[in-house]
């Protein structure tokens, strides 16, 4: 079987199961991908397109999202189509459709099955824009949020099948998107997350390792930003920290903007939430460890006695699937993409998103009485087991939607044993 997959960061939400066709040693597996430094994958070419266009300062609000997009797509059909005069004919494309790049491949290759990736539906409400009462929404912004989906409308139309990782995504997206569309998360790779009584956490400013032993809460966000709670969880410290003075953070994560408006503040949002709470925390006992290797990471999620995830209504994090799945007890916002993983008090716990001093509550509950709570991380790991794990829910589900594309001749073998 011939393989194209398509993420402009590759390997993307494509990681397990492109390692996982490569180890089966039975296909030709080409990655398209702008990223020029993608790690090696034993058995996959990696083939770097660049954007045919790039978008003007200035350049009109409402078709500049598309512009890039289109720019994007026709670079992609570029690099595509010189795979092409090579010889490479694909049975099946698989890639991501939120930067343009499937959208002209049906150009090249017409009778190509092409199964999309959609991630995110842009809305003016019920997802991250117009959740904080605070934040100032522009009367435009339903139209802006509508001209994003362009590509979304186009690429519906481009592909064969749609897939979206959870439920809640999934129902964001209008209904005209639902009869192409299956539910299947990427797969959290749980037998990686096994339990290490020993696991220690080396912190500078300590000069020494944290273990178990110490009581650690721990944050993880791939940046500090408001749209994963920063700001809450920050005004929350000062009331943890009077309450437990024993009790040390460990925040894992850089200071940029993943999503929304970046922060006026010439040192981002750390500089933010200095400035407002700066003079209430102990700083000695607050760890900035930015962004760590992933043994490092899950060494961190190991030692943690109280884990907390917070997020506006967005995609869901890997992270904190991958806590679930390394039974740590977690306290978590109170909002719908995590109510499709937790449920309160039984696989963690959940506490309103704006609500600090709840935050601070719930996290001193569980710091002051863990055998309480204790139940919790094994419940949360056999829900991660029963629903997300890679090898027995997900990759079964995603080379079925492959397979009903493919010939029969070309169908990927998997071993149906691990079908639960």
């Amino acid at each position: 079987m011939k393989l194209l997959l398509v993420h402009q960061n590759s390997p993307g939400q494509y990681r397990e199961i492109v390692h996982w066709l490569a180890a089966q040693g039975e296909h030709e597996l080409v990655f398209l991908t702008q990223r020029n430094d993608t790690p090696p994958i034993d058995g996959v070419r990696v083939v770097q397109y660049e954007s045919h266009h790039k978008i003007e300062k200035g350049a009109y609000a409402l078709s500049k999202f598309w512009e890039e997009a289109a720019g994007n797509g026709y670079g992609a059909a570029v690099a595509a189509k010189q795979l092409a005069k090579e010889g490479f004919h694909p049975d099946l494309i698989v890639g991501h459709t939120g930067w343009g790049e499937l959208t002209f491949l049906k150009q090249v290759w017409a009778d190509v099955p092409i199964i999309g990736y959609f991630e995110y539906f842009y809305l003016a409400e019920g997802g991250l824009v117009g959740f904080d009462p605070d934040e100032t929404v522009s009367e435009d912004c339903r139209f802006m949020m509508q001209a994003r989906n362009v590509n979304n409308y186009v690429n519906l139309e481009t592909v064969d099948v749609a897939m979206t990782p959870t439920q809640w995504q999934r129902d964001t997206f209008s209904k005209g998107f639902h009869e192409k569309m299956y539910v299947c998360h990427d797969g959290i790779r749980t037998e990686r997350l096994s339990e290490n009584p020993d696991a220690s956490v080396y912190l500078r400013r300590l000069d020494r390792h944290v273990t178990k032993e110490d009581e650690i809460i721990t944050f993880i966000s791939r940046n500090m930003e408001p749209a994963r709670g920063f700001h809450v969880f920050m005004r929350a410290l000062p009331i943890i920290q009077k309450a437990r003075p024993n009790a040390r953070v460990i925040l894992v994560g850089g200071n940029e903007v993943s999503y929304g408006a970046p922060s006026k503040h010439p040192n981002g949002f750390r500089g933010e939430m200095s400035d407002e709470v700066g003079h209430l925390i102990d700083w000695d006992r607050v760890h900035f460890v930015g962004k760590v290797p992933y043994l490092r990471l899950l060494d961190i999620i190991r030692i943690s006695t109280c884990h907390t995830y917070l997020t506006k209504p967005f995609v869901l994090s890997w992270s904190l699937l991958e806590s679930m799945g390394l039974g740590a007890t977690i306290v978590a916002s109170d909002t719908a993409p995590v109510r499709e993983a937790i449920t309160h008090g039984e696989t963690g716990l959940l506490v309103d998103f704006f609500d600090h001093e709840a935050l601070a509550e719930q996290i001193i509950d569980v710091l002051a009485d863990p055998e309480k709570h204790e139940h919790l991380g094994p419940a949360a790991r056999q829900h991660i087991l029963e629903n997300y794990d890679f090898e027995t829910v997900c990759l079964p589900e995603h080379i079925g939607q492959m397979n009903r594309l493919l010939p029969r001749d070309k169908q990927i073998k998997i071993d149906t044993t691990l079908v639960s």
